[in-house]
């Protein structure tokens, strides 16, 4: 009993240790690369939600649950994500788009662009952007959403301020 506790004990430790070391280490590119702390945000909660489920698959394994049933839990879990997923293509093109959207496009937040399109061009500053959407706020204060995918489809024009 005494051996799991120091063990389970062992364990947070070195996810909050994996954790600072990991925040450094993206606050090193975020200076190095002057990338926006919005750029980076994303894909800190992204890893630390990673390294969270690890924790949690090791404190389980800690406190003796069976391998067999272990595995079986995790394998179930993951065919289940899978399927919702295969299912689901637009969720996680959304998701990969928002990485490329994060790591290599032009675009920053408080930046004024135009999204130029065949029926209508939108305007506006981006606000936010997230893993699944980029929200523009117009000029009159509305909050247009647009997916990540359709954003990395369509023209975009920087205005100068």
């Amino acid at each position: 009993m005494e051996i799991r506790i120091i063990e389970t004990i062992i364990a947070i430790v070195s996810f909050l240790i994996f954790r600072i070391l990991t925040i450094k280490f993206f606050a090193k590119i975020q200076n190095t690369y002057n990338y926006s702390k919005y750029r980076v945000r994303p894909i800190l909660k992204f890893i630390n939600i990673f390294i969270l489920i690890t924790l949690i698959i090791v404190i389980i394994a800690i406190w003796g649950v069976e391998q067999a049933k272990l595995l079986t839990f995790i394998t179930s879990v993951l065919a289940v994500v899978g399927i919702a997923l295969f299912a689901q293509w637009s969720i996680l093109s959304n998701i990969s788009s928002a990485l490329i959207i994060f790591i290599s496009h032009p675009v920053k937040l408080g930046e004024s662009i135009t999204i130029i399109d065949k029926e209508f061009d939108i305007k506006g500053q981006v606000s936010d952007i997230g893993l699944f959407y980029v929200i523009l706020k117009t000029d009159t204060n509305e909050k247009i959403m647009i997916p990540n995918n359709v954003f990395l489809q369509k023209a975009t024009k920087i205005n100068n301020q």
